[in-house]
């Protein structure tokens, strides 16, 4: 049996799943609302305060489905309570960004400063001007927005500037002047 799969997910209270109609999963909390559709073949079962996932057979399909399953509904559960959050930092003379409205505006060393729309669900906050914090309640909606702005200009490994995770090392690499001298 998967070793994530068989763990017990605890439903803390004030969190309220609801398990619809084509295996539809409704998670509500504190934090807002939640819904995903999961596998057919995984049941999922409630009991007092615990979730948990039980599949069908011992095929290599359904063990994967077992821990993918359980881990979305725990990904869902601690997103309506706690929520997620990204911290990119920023790295380079004359890079910064700063929030326009509920946009954010990153001056990443091209003639123009980009512009990142907000999408619905995700909060962005600029602390010092080379700090993002993406926040939000779905944990894949905030590490697709935060590898949106990182993508905007990569930490690139002769300098090591660019847009990065907090906490990333980026590899640096020596230049010419280092190479010749061997």
């Amino acid at each position: 049996m998967s070793r994530i799969g068989r763990q017990p997910i605890e439903v803390p209270a004030g969190v309220e799943i609801d398990v619809g109609e084509g295996n539809v999963v409704t998670v509500k909390g504190p934090r807002g609302t939640l819904s995903q559709v999961m596998h057919p073949d995984m049941r999922i079962v409630r009991e007092d305060s615990t979730l948990r996932v039980e599949r069908p057979s011992d095929e290599g399909f359904h063990r994967g489905l077992h821990g993918l399953t359980r881990t979305l509904l725990a990904n869902m559960v601690d997103g309506v309570t706690k929520g997620f959050e990204k911290r990119l930092q920023i790295v380079g003379v004359g890079y910064r960004a700063a929030l326009k409205g509920s946009d954010l505006e990153v001056a990443a060393g091209y003639s123009h400063p980009v512009t990142v729309q907000q999408p619905t669900g995700i909060e962005f906050e600029v602390p010092v001007p080379t700090q993002i914090v993406v926040r939000g309640n779905d944990k894949q909606q905030v590490g697709e927005v935060a590898a949106k702005i990182r993508k905007i200009r990569k930490p690139e490994p002769y300098k090591g500037k660019g847009i990065r995770y907090e906490g990333e090392l980026v590899r640096k690499k020596a230049g010419k002047a280092a190479k010749g001298s061997a």
